[in-house]
């Protein structure tokens, strides 16, 4: 690996900093009614279905408005969709301290909440646009680890709505999105890695094969990570019987894991290469998955749960280590593409799991049934990468050198 200050000349440090703060707060908003599930479960009465309809809501919204922002992006630049979404959430929150009274307010509260999901391409394009190809994994790779969102939610809003009521928690959100927002206006210069091209261009990557590839493979890495971070809390309640506060405390175990293997992901990538990354994590979380079948003890299911984070997370780093590779002049919006269709799996992985502990007692079914689509998923990308690595990717989805490049 290049030493540190190799990397951090080579692109606008100040940026990647402002756009991982960016995407970090935004996932912590975008998972909060999962972090508080317990308590609006237990205020509301609701079964296992109803908590995993309410906790895929953020996800499924967010992965909607992911890609609108991505062209959004093109057009006014990045680091104003930035400032422009952020606004956004914060109305959203104050909407939310002062209206949300019943479950069906919070099932809409949900859908503000996905404001925060579109942040992802955008935050990623970014962080990572000051950066030359070499650097591309590490630098989306930290920009990324702002997913540790997920463990900021976790740790302190069952904590603050212990204390304050968990209707108070989205009001300190808003004030809390002030400080991402001031970093963005102050600090983000926008990256000069820009190409005006018409919608057209732009839409070209929904209709492209590898589009779709990418697409399913970050539902099992993105969606796998996002599904269950947003669904732990309830299900740690539910399963052991821990306290609020605990069940937030054991996701945080798992989902700071997945976080820190992202940026590792990204870098394995860079060395290694993107496709050899992704097969070695898809192993590890298809073991992961299988082990959860068992229902093991609460000490065993949290070391599996952050095996199984960590596999996600790091997939997630050497997934967008390939999409600038591919898309080098619209990596936001391709991002937002593969982000919002792989999002949807942390939609799905929710229901799947409230509705088998709903209809046959048992959690099990639900991580069975994502073991087999991740095996289906690896299979496919198998195939497709021997096509990759002979057009736009080096062996084992590495960055090409700049004169093969541009030889293609």
């Amino acid at each position: 690996m290049a030493s540190a200050k190799a990397f951090l000349r080579s692109g606008h440090p100040p940026t990647l900093f402002a756009a991982f703060l960016y995407f970090d707060f935004c996932f912590a908003v975008w998972v909060l009614n999962g972090a508080m599930g317990p308590f609006i479960s237990e205020q509301f009465h609701l079964t296992p279905g109803q908590i995993g309809l309410m906790v895929s809501v953020p996800t499924f919204a967010g992965a909607f408005m992911r890609f609108p922002l991505g062209v959004l992006s093109q057009y006014i630049g990045r680091k104003m969709a930035a400032i422009v979404e952020m606004g956004a959430i914060v109305i959203a929150l104050l909407y939310g301290a002062f209206f949300v009274k019943s479950y069906d307010s919070v099932l809409a509260m949900g859908v503000l909440l996905g404001i925060a999901g579109a942040s992802f391409g955008v935050a990623l394009s970014l962080g990572a646009g000051w950066f030359p190809r070499q650097y591309k994994g590490l630098a989306m790779g930290i920009a990324g680890a702002g997913n540790s969102g997920t463990a900021l939610a976790a740790l302190f809003a069952p904590r603050l709505a212990m204390h304050f009521g968990w209707q108070h928690v989205y009001g300190f959100a808003a004030a809390m999105m002030l400080l991402p927002l001031m970093v963005m206006i102050g600090f983000a210069k926008e990256p000069p890695d820009i190409e005006h091209q018409s919608l057209r261009d732009h839409l070209q990557c929904l209709w492209e094969k590898d589009g779709w590839a990418f697409n399913m493979i970050y539902i099992i890495t993105f969606g796998g990570f996002l599904g269950l971070a947003t669904f732990l809390p309830s299900f740690y309640y539910s399963q052991f019987h821990v306290t609020k506060v605990e069940a937030g405390s054991l996701t945080v175990l798992a989902t700071l894991t997945g976080s820190a293997t992202r940026v590792l992901g990204g870098w394995l990538a860079d060395l290694f290469g993107g496709i050899n990354t992704l097969a070695i994590v898809f192993v590890i979380a298809i073991a992961g998955l299988i082990g959860l079948m068992a229902s093991p003890t609460l000490v065993v299911t949290t070391l599996l749960f952050m095996l199984c984070f960590a596999a996600l997370g790091a997939g997630n780093g050497a997934t967008f280590q390939l999409v600038p590779l591919r898309w080098p002049t619209t990596t936001a919006v391709a991002g937002g593409m593969i982000g919002e269709i792989g999002a949807l799996g942390g939609s799905i992985l929710p229901n799947l799991l409230g509705q088998s502990k709903q209809h046959t007692g048992s959690y099990s079914m639900g991580f069975v049934a994502y073991a087999v689509f991740a095996v289906a998923v690896l299979a496919v990308m198998w195939k497709v990468s021997r096509r990759w690595t002979m057009t736009w990717a080096g062996a084992g989805g590495r960055a090409k050198e700049p004169e093969l490049v541009a030889a293609d």
